[in-house]
């Protein structure tokens, strides 16, 4: 958490220090939602669409190891190496009846 001193203009208008904007990828002509609070006064930007860029989620899955092929990703899961026989599977739970 950062904290920086603004000071409010003439019309009531401030200006976010760059390196907030940047990190939060704000621009001119973002919406931001003000809203007050016990401890004073929050800003955060509205959410349009998904709210997430695609390459904001690079690196998002961290593994160990080698990358895996596409190839081995799309393959068709098998789970019977997880039961031997059909019959040691679990059981699913009863769902609860309504009253």
């Amino acid at each position: 958490m950062s904290v920086d001193k603004v000071v409010i203009g003439e019309s009531g208008e401030i200006v976010l220090p760059s390196r907030i904007r940047s990190a939060l990828r704000l621009q001119a002509g973002c919406e931001l939602l003000i809203e007050r609070t016990g401890a004073g006064v929050l800003l955060r930007p509205t959410t349009t669409g998904s709210g997430v860029r695609l390459e904001d989620l690079r690196g998002f899955l961290k593994t160990e190891g080698p990358a895996v092929p596409l190839e081995e990703l799309c393959k068709p899961v098998d789970y019977s190496a997880d039961w031997p026989d059909p019959e040691s599977a679990p059981e699913p739970e009863p769902e609860p009846k309504d009253k």
